[in-house]
């Protein structure tokens, strides 16, 4: 199948409607790039292009002209199997994502019976120093090693990151929150000594409360470490003003 005509099927299961509202969700995103077509007409076709395994010039096919075309491509690389396969096809595509749904659609299912080797590779992406690679990096993180695999180098490893790019910052914040809500006694300390910049630091606080996961008392505490606005984010030690 040629990458003329995935467009046009692209085209064909456009949804004016849908289009409107993606461009207000994607700023960043030219209007004219966006064709408009829904998540699951995306992933009905990617079953369709699987079952072909056609479709390796439209991989190739980078930068993609249209924001549709790199969520299919992203749905793509998430069904591929073969772990090493799928490895190299995410090097490729990282650095041409350029918009936070892309980035977070991502997620390859190779990668949960490899979970050893995402460590290094997370290590690779965050150098990299890509706004949404760094943020694939982080979101990779969050999901493999906040549960049994989790280890107190992973949140060190977020905390090291240093960042002015917004959707970097709101994932750390993502990261943070999601980890108080599983290893909260490991994360606490971070949240009570402030090692967080004010911004993330605030953000990590208000998605936190927002989780049913983390109980009336913890968010009653979580919320008395909220850093007033203008205030200095002197650091602490657990529990009081060094």
């Amino acid at each position: 199948m040629t990458i003329e005509e995935i467009r046009n099927e692209l085209f064909r299961l456009q949804d004016t409607e849908y289009r409107n509202f993606q461009i207000k969700l994607f700023p960043d995103v030219p209007p004219e790039a966006v064709i408009g077509v829904r998540t699951p007409e995306l992933r009905r076709y990617v079953r369709e292009l699987i079952k072909k395994a056609d479709f390796g010039d439209f991989l190739r096919d980078l930068p993609h002209r249209y924001f549709d075309e790199n969520q299919l491509h992203a749905f793509i690389i998430s069904e591929t199997k073969e772990f090493e396969r799928c490895v190299q096809e995410v090097n490729a595509f990282l650095p041409y994502i350029d918009n936070w749904a892309t980035c977070d659609q991502l997620s390859p299912k190779a990668f949960e019976k490899h979970r050893k080797e995402l460590p290094a590779l997370a290590e690779h992406w965050i150098a990299s120093g890509r706004t949404f690679t760094v943020r694939f990096a982080i979101g990779m993180l969050m999901r493999y090693f906040l549960d049994e695999d989790f280890d107190p180098s992973y949140p060190e490893t977020v905390l090291a990151i240093q960042s002015n790019e917004y959707y970097v910052n709101m994932m750390r914040a993502w990261y943070f929150a999601t980890a108080l809500a599983k290893q909260y006694g490991e994360i606490i300390p971070i949240i009570c000594e402030r090692r967080l910049d004010p911004w993330t630091h605030n953000m990590t606080i208000k998605k936190a409360v927002e989780s049913y996961r983390i109980t009336d008392e913890q968010k009653m505490f979580l919320k008395s470490l909220k850093i007033p606005a203008g205030a200095r984010a002197e650091h602490r030690t657990y529990g009081r003003t060094q």
